[in-house]
C-alpha cells in the first residue's frame, strides 16, 4: 500500500527546573495515500485541451480575418475587429457554461454562439477565397468548428443533469434570491430619492426667503379659537419639542397643539401622547 509522509504538530507538556509549559512538538508520520483519481485527471485534461483549442482558433481566425480586413483599413484596426468574430462565440460559450444548470436560459447563448461561429467560419473561408486559397480557407474555417466542438464536449463532461422536479426547485430558489438581489439597487435608488425629497423639504421650511411656505404655517390658526399665531418653523423637531414650542407661543388649546404637532413633528402622533406632554409642561 502506498503511503505519504505528513507533519503533525501537537501541544505537549515540557518541564524545566520544575516548571511545566505546553510546547509544540512536531513529528513526521506515514499515512495511506489515496488512490489516483483518473476520472478527475481525465476531466481536467479534457478541459485544458478545450481551452487550448479555443485559444488556437482565436489566434487563427484573428490572423485570417485580420488579413482580409487589412486590405481596406489600417492593420491595427483590422486585427482588432477580427478578434470580435471569435470572441463573440467564445463569450456565448462562457455564458452557456454559467447557465449550465438552467437549460431554458442557456438556450439563447447556445443559439447565439452557433450563429456567431457560422459568421466567423464564413469570414475565414472568405479570406481564402479572396486570395485564391480555397482549401486553406476551408481548413481554417474548420479550426473554429473543432474548437467549438471540443468545448461542447468538455461542457458535457462537467454537466450535472437535474431531474424535472429538482430543476423546478432550483428555479424557484434562484428566482427568490434574484428578487432579493434586484431589490438592493432599487432600495438604494428609493433611499436616494427620499433623501433628496427630505433635503428639499427641510430647505424650504427653514429658509426665510421662502415666505410663502412659512407664512401659511406661521399665521393664525383659524381653528384654534385664539388669535395667537403659530410659531415659525425652524426645522424637524420631536413631539415633545413641538408641544413646548406651541406652549411657549401661547397656544393652549389641546386640539390646536395636536394640529401643530402633526404639522411640524409627527403626522401620526397620538392625542394621548400630546396630552401627556401638555400636562408635564
Amino acid at each position: 500500500m502506498k503511503t505519504r509522509r505528513i507533519e503533525r504538530t501537537r501541544l505537549v507538556p515540557h518541564t524545566v527546573d520544575g516548571e511545566t509549559e505546553m510546547v509544540l512538538d512536531t513529528e513526521v508520520i506515514n499515512v495511506p495515500a489515496p488512490p489516483a483519481d483518473w476520472d478527475q485527471r481525465v476531466r481536467v485534461a479534457v478541459t485544458i485541451g478545450a481551452c487550448v483549442l479555443v485559444a488556437v482558433a482565436l489566434v487563427w481566425s484573428t490572423s485570417a480575418i485580420g488579413g482580409l480586413l487589412a486590405v481596406s483599413v489600417v492593420a491595427v484596426v483590422a486585427y482588432a475587429a477580427a478578434a470580435a468574430f471569435d470572441m463573440t462565440w467564445i463569450m456565448c460559450m462562457a455564458v452557456e457554461w454559467l447557465l449550465r444548470y438552467d437549460p431554458e436560459r442557456a438556450k439563447t447563448p447556445r443559439k447565439a454562439g452557433h450563429g456567431a461561429l457560422a459568421v466567423s467560419m464564413a469570414a475565414v473561408f472568405a479570406h481564402g477565397y479572396v486570395f485564391d486559397q480555397l482549401v486553406i480557407g476551408a481548413v481554417g474555417a474548420a479550426v473554429s468548428a473543432l474548437a467549438k466542438g471540443g468545448w461542447t464536449i468538455a461542457m458535457r463532461v462537467h454537466a450535472r443533469p437535474l431531474d424535472s422536479r429538482t430543476q423546478q426547485w432550483v428555479a424557484k430558489r434562484r428566482a427568490t434570491v434574484d428578487g432579493q438581489l434586484a431589490m438592493i439597487p432599487i432600495r438604494r435608488e428609493l433611499q436616494r430619492g427620499q433623501a433628496t425629497v427630505d433635503a428639499e423639504r427641510r430647505g424650504l421650511t427653514s429658509d426665510p426667503d421662502h415666505g410663502s411656505a412659512d407664512s401659511d404655517r406661521s399665521g393664525s390658526d383659524p381653528q384654534s379659537g385664539s388669535g395667537n399665531p403659530l410659531p415659525t418653523l425652524t426645522g424637524p423637531m420631536t413631539v415633545k419639542d413641538a408641544v413646548r414650542t406651541a406652549m411657549d407661543s401661547g397656544i393652549t388649546d389641546p386640539d390646536a397643539v395636536l394640529r401643530y404637532v402633526h404639522t411640524v413633528a409627527d403626522a401620526n402622533a397620538k392625542e394621548s401622547t400630546v396630552a401627556r406632554y401638555l400636562r408635564g409642561a
